[in-house]
């Protein structure tokens, strides 16, 4: 069926409020375009470091944290991701020298993850090739008033998508 009622009949009260043939258009571009960005990052980092792109903002929040460490629960939540993803990941940064774990003292069922000296050196060499593709993917195409309607659009979609309420069923709880 899609996303739009194409059929002439005016919509019921417990039918959906499909999309408008302008909504759709605005959708689909946004799919297709998020889809080729990540596809784009992908590829870029691939063949620059041989890592996924979600790998690579798993290096730069921990280069970004006190110490180069964070509790695997916060990475999770920053990654927006499963903790079994998560820990699937950090096992591939750690075979390859980038990452590692350490127990926390305080909690005997928390870990830290911990970048190393090796992966923020992957990271300080990757950087400006991945700066460099997300500049000419989108920066470089957008005005400088498109960029911060950009910005403010995808603000209040995040903060629309966070749930507030304890107990949600969040991938980084799982």
């Amino acid at each position: 069926m899609g996303y739009m009622n194409t059929a002439p009949i005016p919509p019921s009260a417990d039918e959906p409020r499909w999309l408008t043939a302008e909504e759709q258009r605005v959708w689909r571009s946004y799919i297709e375009a998020a889809t080729l960005l990540e596809d784009h990052l992908d590829r870029q980092l691939q063949r620059d470091a041989g890592m996924p792109h979600v790998y690579y903002g798993l290096l730069v929040k921990l280069a970004e944290s006190p110490r180069r460490r964070l509790r695997m629960t916060e990475l999770a939540r920053y990654a927006k991701i499963t903790r079994s993803r998560l820990s699937h990941a950090i096992a591939r940064l750690e075979k390859n020298g980038w990452v590692r774990r350490e127990d926390c003292p305080s909690d005997k069922r928390g870990q830290f993850a911990i970048l190393t000296d090796e992966g923020y050196e992957v990271l300080r060499r990757t950087a400006p090739g991945h700066v460099n593709a997300v500049r000419q993917a989108v920066f470089d195409r957008l005005t400088p008033e498109q960029q911060k309607s950009l910005g403010e659009i995808m603000r209040i979609v995040a903060e629309g998508l966070q749930p507030s309420e304890a107990g949600a069923d969040l991938p980084w709880l799982r």
